[in-house]
């Protein structure tokens, strides 16, 4: 399987980082566990595993308890993920399982990295320098004219597409909002719209047909996640309606599984891994080929100074989430810059070594 020596230790960190701006009232900051993995002729690497407030501490004692102990002489090398992932299987094949493996499986890349004295994109194998950014926020509760405002920031930053928050009680409300920020983007960016799983069929189906006036270029979680009935039948009606507005969702499916499953039900236009939340690079790789597949595009959901690295790996060329306020960088999270920088609309960059990913 791998030539890579035996994973000697692993240690895990809980680490807190407020919010700048919190994106509701029980998301006020993110909870990381900052995974250093240790082989035995020495060689050091470093992951973590990340979630916005809610489950941290499951996830850190899922990796103390049950992770690491499995981990533990194995080679220290990414091809270990299968094994690991059959061994926690039985807490739930995804969600806090691959959560807690994604903190294992990116600190065993930054260590395949490590010991090739190259980054993580150049190990994986690059094939871009740089990647198209859209400016992104969880802005629902802003009023509408700090929405706006953010609009005009990111139109000056130089953002080519946006995307904002959908699902007020009142339509009337989401559709005066769509279309003040519709009029600071002009008719050439991409506008983008996530609901955040808020609607039920009836209402997304009206809502999206509304919508439509205003050119969006993708209707996001209109439904709770796991529904995968109700997405396949608001992908017909939509159809059925003449509406061209491909449904986005991915963010909170996590194994290729779950995703082929909503791709052969041609549920979705356009596919949101979050690496971590899927289990790491390792099976982020696996559903991008996926939908590659099927030819469905993919964006990576947030996390930028680590989907940047990854997405600079892949044939096609992705966008990336960049959430105001949100990264780690700006965050003052990081020992260090990874070296992942956005400017005038488009991600370069990344470190010179491993993932550069180490939490203060």
């Amino acid at each position: 399987m791998t030539d890579a020596p035996p994973i000697h230790s692993i240690d895990t960190r809980a680490i807190r980082i407020p919010l700048t701006r919190p994106w509701g009232p029980d998301v006020t900051d993110i909870r990381v566990v900052a995974v250093t993995v240790r082989d035995a002729d020495g060689g050091e690497g470093h992951g973590f595993s990340w979630t916005p407030s809610i489950g941290g501490a499951a996830v850190k004692a899922l990796l103390d308890e049950d992770v690491i102990p499995a981990a533990l002489g194995r080679p220290a090398d990414p091809t270990i993920w299968h094994d690991l992932w059959r061994h926690v299987h039985e807490a739930g094949g995804g969600g806090v399982t691959t959560i807690a493996l994604a903190g294992v499986d990116l600190a065993l890349w930054d260590l395949r990295a490590r010991r090739a004295g190259a980054s993580a994109t150049d190990v994986m194998g690059r094939r871009h320098e740089r990647l198209p950014a859209y400016g992104s926020g969880v802005n629902l509760h802003y009023p509408l004219d700090e929405l706006v405002a953010q609009a005009e920031r990111w139109v000056e930053a130089g953002f080519e597409a946006v995307k904002i928050k959908v699902g007020k009680p009142d339509l009337a409300e989401d559709l005066e909002r769509v279309a003040a920020v519709r009029a600071v983007l002009g008719p050439d960016r991409a506008l983008l719209v996530d609901a955040n799983q808020r609607w039920d069929l009836e209402t997304a189906t009206h809502a999206i047909e509304a919508f439509a006036e205003h050119g969006i270029g993708w209707i996001e979680e209109p439904l709770r996640a796991d529904d995968l009935a109700g997405y396949r039948e608001l992908a017909l009606r939509l159809l059925g309606l003449g509406v061209d507005m491909p449904i986005a969702a991915g963010e909170n499916l996590h194994t290729v599984h779950r995703f082929r499953d909503f791709l052969d039900a041609g549920a979705l236009g356009v596919v949101q891994p979050n690496v971590v939340r899927v289990g790491g690079i390792t099976p982020f790789l696996e559903i991008a080929e996926l939908a590659r597949e099927r030819g469905v595009e993919l964006a990576p959901h947030l996390l930028p100074e680590l989907s940047a690295q990854v997405a600079y790996t892949l044939p096609e060329t992705t966008w990336i989430e960049v959430v105001e306020d949100a990264g780690f960088g700006p965050l003052g999270a990081l020992i260090e810059p990874t070296g992942v920088t956005v400017a005038d609309g488009w991600v370069t960059g990344g470190p010179a070594l491993g993932l550069g990913l180490r939490f203060r």
